[in-house]
């Protein structure tokens, strides 16, 4: 997006957002080369995403004019961080982490993977091969402040976008989550409100599906009920014991997380209340 300046606007909703914003965003000698927007009817919300090409003279200016322009309270972004920094957090798995790592080191994942954090060290070894850096933090003969209070010190080390949670196999506490409130991003390996909690495939062979699914989430105080970012499902049948349920699942979580984390880095997610706004 070199050369482009992108727009985001979340505001309530009104007649003549749409042409105000494209007149404003004429006036700054900007050309409109895409613009997506979707009204929440039941909640009266306005979301808008914008790629112009060119970029303004003055961004605080054309923020002004848009801000003037909008009902009071609007949200008006205009040209975020291009590249997002995200952290990793892993326990023993290591498929996700692994497709993410790849990923980076190909630069096709549009995110700085700026460290890993594990409660153990399996994945150190595998970690330092992509020259990332590995931070083992155990949560073993510790209580949960205490771990959670050595992981957010890390964290907040390097200041990221985002905190990806690729098979991390910890619940989290709500004042863990409050502290990185929006940041926080889950793998989870079901077609969520299905299957929540533990052995899912377990849970879904008993159950005789014959879909399986992995969802991306934001991560909140309720266990796997956070907003939805992408979902991704796979058509089984009976021959599929839970085994087999697991390896067929598992390339769809990475598929998902992926996909996830790449909406989130092009600033296509935006939330609304316990639901996701996403602009493909």
């Amino acid at each position: 997006m070199r050369n482009q300046t992108l727009i985001l606007i979340q505001c309530q909703d009104a007649v003549g957002l749409v042409a105000g914003v494209a007149q404003i965003i004429a006036r700054h000698q900007l050309n409109i080369v895409t613009m997506r927007e979707f009204v929440d009817e039941e909640n009266c919300k306005f979301f808008l995403r914008v790629v112009c090409s060119g970029l303004p003279e003055e961004s605080a200016a054309l923020e002004r004019d848009l801000t003037s322009e909008l009902p009071s309270n609007a949200i008006v972004n205009i040209n975020p961080a291009r590249q997002k920094k995200v952290v990793i957090l892993v326990t023993k798995e290591h498929h996700c982490l692994a497709d993410l790592l790849i990923r980076h080191y190909f630069q096709t994942l549009n995110a700085d993977i700026q460290g890993v954090i594990g409660n153990y060290e399996l994945l150190k070894e595998f970690t330092l091969k992509f020259d990332i850096p590995f931070h083992f933090i155990s949560h073993q003969n510790k209580d949960k402040s205490t771990f959670e209070q050595e992981l957010s010190d890390q964290i907040s080390q390097y200041q990221p976008d985002y905190i990806v949670l690729a098979k991390f196999m910890r619940i989290l506490s709500p004042s863990f989550v409050a502290k990185f409130k929006n940041k926080l991003i889950n793998i989870h390996h079901s077609f969520l409100p299905a299957f929540v909690g533990a052995n899912p495939y377990r849970q879904a062979h008993k159950r005789g599906v014959k879909i399986i699914g992995a969802t991306a989430h934001f991560v909140t105080n309720d266990l796997d009920e956070g907003p939805i970012i992408v979902q991704g499902t796979k058509s089984i049948d009976h021959s599929y014991d839970v085994p087999h349920m697991v390896i067929a699942g598992k390339e769809i979580e990475k598929a998902v997380l992926s996909q996830a984390i790449q909406l989130l880095t092009e600033d296509r997610v935006m939330l609304q209340g316990n639901k996701t706004v996403v602009f493909e």
